[in-house]
């Protein structure tokens, strides 16, 4: 059982980096423990090197996207949900690349097999639920939309944002036409 202070320092060091890191790849260990208001051996406690900081920002950022599920399909028709939950993958994945100055070839890798999986378990949620009420295509595949999306956290975003013109392109793809 972790004590709640330490649960605490953990979530605002994971709050402090996400911004650091995506403002600056090179940002030190030292300012990201000052920007989270801990000391330097409670942030190498909790994360032991730069990359295992990284990856728990990657792993944070990941959980965060994919529990947002639920609630969408709860409040919207499936392909609006899909298509609100795709606009938040491509902002965090725009942040991603911010990120990723800070990683090696490696952790790149393994931040890609830590993440399908739950990636693509969300998508299928989200298109299942469009497959049921008839609104999205019976043959859409969960790993195609997420190659094709590929393209969208991609796309020049000034000085016009094509990704939301993009993802409706995709969008209209995966309707079923009546």
């Amino acid at each position: 059982m972790v004590r709640s202070d330490a649960r605490e320092n953990r979530a605002r060091i994971l709050a402090a980096a996400r911004e650091a890191l995506a403002a600056d790849g090179s940002t030190s260990m030292n300012q990201i423990a000052q920007r989270a208001g801990v000391g330097a051996g409670t942030l190498y406690r909790n994360f032991p090197t730069r990359e295992s900081l990284v990856l728990a920002v990657y792993q944070d950022e990941v959980v965060r996207i994919v529990g947002t599920v639920p609630d969408l399909l709860a409040r919207m028709p499936p392909l609006e949900a899909l298509r609100h939950w795709t606009t938040g993958l491509v902002e965090a994945m725009r942040r991603k690349h911010g990120l990723g100055d800070a990683l090696g070839p490696g952790a790149h890798q393994t931040i890609t097999e830590q993440s399908y999986g739950p990636v693509i378990a969300a998508i299928t949620e989200l298109l299942d639920a469009g497959k049921e009420d008839g609104s999205i295509r019976v043959d859409a595949d969960p790993g195609d939309f997420l190659q094709l999306t590929g393209a969208l956290w991609r796309a020049a975003s000034s000085p016009e944002d094509r990704a939301p013109h993009m993802l409706a392109l995709i969008l209209d793809g995966l309707r079923t036409h009546r």
